[in-house]
């Protein structure tokens, strides 16, 4: 499993644990599975960070008593809030939350009308350089272990249950830190947890994965027949004009990526969502459009437009608003869906391609 190394005796998440794993642990302590169910409804269905003052049963309760506590066997991740901001749009609140190791990722939880959604780290940092983008020009540090993912989810699930009483997290959008796709098996791992419905049940038509073009993560994908939405970042219609702004499309091609969009909406007969970010100069012209537009035929498509926003990093600027809608206008001609993304949490970086943990590490 990707995230931090540890030695076979180091203590361990118990949240890096699915609920087959969990019942493999008991089996192996003497322990019936029939007691799974109970330890993981308390930790993923209520989010219980006090396990020993649970009513469980005798057994499972001697059992998380031996071994689950500071110096045990196993542990719980709980990062803490090193800093909360909330946007003046009184809708959005960015967390940056402390992993065990000091780094420092940011969550987002978001509300729209009736719905909440939390945006979701993959990684402390990124390795895919996109340009334009806060992560990208951090660096790379690491994977986040499926406990530490996770985590975030019943992070935001908390604070709802406390500051938004009767309101529920519905969506999920693996569009924070890090790409999904390069850790892979760690964010599939945790999405399975995630969507239980013995446990969170956030239903996987309302949890979305964003990539960059992880050309052989997008075709597994399809082969195992993950059901969660798949989201593609493209914003170039031509290798020069993708390269330019997305440096990993050297490695897996424009042409390549594609392909593998139309293999993935042939074998799992699922819409893609394509993201595009209105750069000034950059992607927004009209020839832009109508390329993208032949690019994309014969792929079931929407296309979500993003006006850049500001990063430290680029210089870029948005598109006009004159353009944005005329690019919208000739990818709507041609039968393809396409709107605009509702903007959060600008004021607060919160937005997309803004998320950079400045405190990237901080003493445990």
């Amino acid at each position: 499993m990707q995230g931090l190394l540890m030695s076979e005796s180091a203590p361990r998440s118990l949240h890096d644990l699915g609920f087959d794993g969990i019942a493999a642990e008991l089996t192996a302590s003497g322990v019936s599975t029939h007691h799974t169910k109970a330890l993981w409804r308390a930790l993923q269905r209520e989010g219980e960070l006090d396990l020993a003052s649970r009513d469980f049963l005798p057994p499972l309760k001697a059992w998380v008593e031996k071994h689950v506590g500071h110096g045990k066997d196993f542990f719980l991740d709980d990062p803490p809030i090193v800093e909360e901001i909330r946007s003046s749009d009184g809708l959005t609140r960015k967390y940056l939350l402390k992993l065990n190791d000091g780094q420092i990722i940011e969550t987002v939880l978001m509300g729209y009308d009736g719905r909440y959604t939390a945006c979701i780290s993959s990684q402390a940092g990124c390795a895919m350089g996109c340009v334009f983008c806060a992560t990208g020009q951090m660096g790379f540090v690491r994977h986040l272990r499926p406990g530490e993912i996770i985590a975030q989810v019943l992070h935001v699930q908390r604070i709802i249950r406390r500051d938004l009483p009767g309101k529920r997290l519905r969506n999920l959008v693996f569009m924070g830190m890090g790409e999904p796709l390069h850790n892979y098996d760690s964010v599939m791992h945790a999405l399975q947890a995630i969507s239980d419905v013995r446990g969170i049940g956030i239903g996987p038509s309302f949890i979305s994965v964003s990539t960059v073009g992880v050309v052989p993560a997008i075709l597994r994908m399809a082969e195992e027949q993950r059901p969660y939405n798949l989201a593609v970042s493209l914003h170039g219609s031509n290798e020069e004009e993708r390269s330019s702004l997305i440096p990993v499309s050297r490695k897996w091609p424009l042409a390549d990526l594609v392909a593998a969009c139309r293999a993935y909406g042939r074998i799992t007969g699922r819409r893609i969502l394509f993201g595009w970010t209105l750069i000034a100069g950059k992607n927004d012209s009209a020839e832009t459009a109508h390329r993208l537009v032949e690019l994309l035929k014969g792929i079931d498509s929407h296309i979500n437009l993003i006006p850049l926003n500001p990063t430290g990093g680029f210089a870029g600027s948005p598109a006009a608003t004159a353009a944005a809608r005329e690019f919208q206008r000739i990818i709507r001609a041609a039968g393809i869906a396409c709107t605009f993304r509702q903007r959060r949490g600008i004021d607060v970086a919160a937005g997309c391609g803004q998320l950079k943990a400045d405190r990237r590490k901080l003493a445990s």
